[in-house]
């Protein structure tokens, strides 16, 4: 069963994002913080990828999803590539050279449920 971790500050948003790939028989696990998604990023001892897909907000307390991505970029690529961002900043306003501007899977909240699916089924092809 693939599994995805979902990272975000707002209970109601981990709740739904959690309902939404139980539905596609999905294993979730849920982190409130950078900090608490980071400990669980790196909890593969074997070699293997821990998740599928990571749904992570740009704004967390302690740890910020850019730094998350970040450190994923250096510790782990192939992680780092299976990250999605979400953010209720300005997407396409972004600054050059920021992550909201490089990195590949980033979503603009809200953003509806057909999007979602549609970027992980990028993220896991």
């Amino acid at each position: 069963m693939p599994r995805a971790l979902i990272v975000d500050d707002e209970a109601g948003i981990r709740f739904a994002l959690k309902r939404w790939f139980e539905r596609q028989q999905w294993t979730v696990d849920e982190a409130e913080d950078g900090n608490a998604a980071l400990a669980l990023l790196r909890s593969s001892t074997d070699g293997a990828l821990p998740y599928d897909v990571v749904v992570c907000d740009l704004h967390l307390p302690y740890l910020s999803g850019e730094a998350i991505v970040g450190l994923m970029r250096n510790e782990n690529p192939e992680l780092a590539r299976r990250i999605i961002l979400t953010t209720g900043d300005a997407v396409t306003d972004a600054e050059p050279g920021s992550v909201l501007a490089e990195h590949p899977f980033v979503l603009q909240k809200p953003f509806d449920l057909a999007t979602l699916k549609e970027t992980v089924g990028k993220v896991t092809a």
